[in-house]
């Protein structure tokens, strides 16, 4: 077995948003190659963006994910309100919460069910695991239902949603839909308790790695869309700043940029935010997490498919608190004169830390704009983990069990490869 050889080869990773592939190498009990390849051709939104009015960037950015826009509007809008020095008000800021926790309502529910689950059951697809778990994901489309309404409510569409702007929305709903969505909220908050006993009966491995997490924090809430950036290696770094001390670059099998904090790999997403923002969640949030015995902070990746039922408990509970509240306001919005400078937003996506820079003029024209997304900074912490989570699998171990190993792992992170890929630099060396 010293010289076994095994070339695995997976050339479109399944249950994944996107486009993507791994490629690894054992020889002599030795991983002698490990690249999971993004090959999507470049979307090139940020040179999309240049000699666009301010006001149209919110719109342009949400169609760079079907699944997560609110995050895109969200970075973008909160970078030109923080350099125009605009303040929307009370409203708005409660609108933009319960419109943020919509998107991660769908988002976390749909990976749960229909991407995550059926690995750990052994299903090769949630249409085969839903013969046996019909309930569980009924419950999970549920969940996914009622953050599709929330986007529609304040956004006149679940899917690339239109009602945000910079200054707040383009309109407020009426009271009666308000009283509506808060009904329906109320009767889907058991599930979501439901979810995390679930949840925390999979077998999830036993797989506890060191590094470094990442994500917003807020002085109060939950992180959804204000705060610092906070690192478990004891950083604290204002959004303005954070070019100074995240550095990309680009590595030749991926069209998407790789991003380290002070030269390591590190990871955005819900289990980092879990493990930074803990306290900051709703104590019944925090009582029934405890109750399954996984305690945070975490170092165990696989435990983040609990931190993503843990959000949803929390992301309903915040609807809730925020529509009990809801009385629609004289205008939805406040005046806006841009301004030229450097117009720095970032917010929590789903899937993590979502930063945005833009370059305007005296007019409010773009001059550039650059877009880190999530994914693409979990990149190097997924390499990272494949290699080891591997190598204590056991590299002697039957090559389609180290496949599903690697898919599940991939999986884990819920990549979403076409919002990764962004760059502009693109280098092609043949031999």
């Amino acid at each position: 077995m010293s010289d076994r050889r095994i070339n695995i080869r997976v050339p479109v990773l399944a249950r994944v948003e996107g486009e993507g592939a791994l490629e690894l190498n054992i020889s002599n009990q030795q991983i002698t190659r490990l690249q999971l390849k993004i090959f999507e051709p470049p979307r090139l939104f940020e040179k999309l963006l240049e000699g666009r009015h301010f006001s149209e960037v919110p719109d342009i950015v949400a169609r760079i994910c079907g699944i997560c826009p609110v995050a895109y509007q969200m970075s973008a809008i909160h970078a030109f309100e923080t350099l125009f020095h605009i303040d929307p008000g009370p409203w708005v800021r409660q609108m933009r919460r319960l419109f943020y926790c919509g998107e991660w309502l769908e988002s976390h529910a749909l990976h749960i069910h229909l991407l995550a689950a059926p690995d750990f059951f052994g299903y090769d697809s949630a249409p085969a695991m839903a013969k046996d778990y019909p309930d569980e994901i009924r419950r999970g489309l549920a969940l996914q239902h009622i953050g599709n309404q929330i986007l529609a409510f304040l956004g006149g569409r679940s899917v690339h949603p239109v009602g945000a702007k910079i200054g707040g929305f383009h309109h407020a709903p009426k009271q009666s839909d308000a009283d509506a969505l808060l009904q329906k909220l109320y009767d889907t908050l058991p599930l979501a308790e439901e979810l995390i006993t679930w949840v925390a009966s999979f077998p999830l491995p036993d797989n506890e790695q060191a590094f470094t997490y990442v994500a917003l924090r807020h002085p109060h809430d939950y992180p959804l869309n204000e705060g610092n950036i906070l690192s478990s290696a004891g950083h604290n770094i204002a959004i303005a700043d954070y070019a100074q001390h995240f550095i990309e670059h680009q590595e030749a099998h991926s069209t998407a940029l790789y991003s380290l904090l002070d030269n390591q790999a590190y990871l955005v997403g819900p289990l980092a935010r879990l493990n930074l923002n803990f306290d900051r969640l709703p104590n019944q949030v925090q009582t029934v997490l405890h109750s399954t015995g996984i305690r945070f902070p975490s170092q165990n990746m696989f435990h983040s498919v609990l931190a993503r039922a843990g959000e949803i408990y929390f992301a309903l509970q915040e609807s809730i608190h925020q529509l009990e509240a809801y009385q629609a306001p004289k205008t939805p919005n406040v005046p806006v004169q841009p301004k030229a400078g450097m117009a720095y937003g970032c917010s929590e996506a789903p899937r993590g830390m979502l930063w945005h820079c833009y370059q305007v003029n005296e007019q409010g024209i773009i001059q550039q704009a650059r877009i880190v997304p999530p994914t693409s900074q979990n990149q190097a912490r997924m390499e990272q983990d494949l290699r080891q989570s591997i190598a204590e699998l056991g590299l002697d171990k039957p090559e389609q069990q180290i496949r599903l190993h690697a898919e599940q792992v991939i999986r884990n992170y819920d990549p979403c490869i076409s919002c990764a890929t962004h760059f502009l630099d693109l280098r092609i060396h043949r031999q």
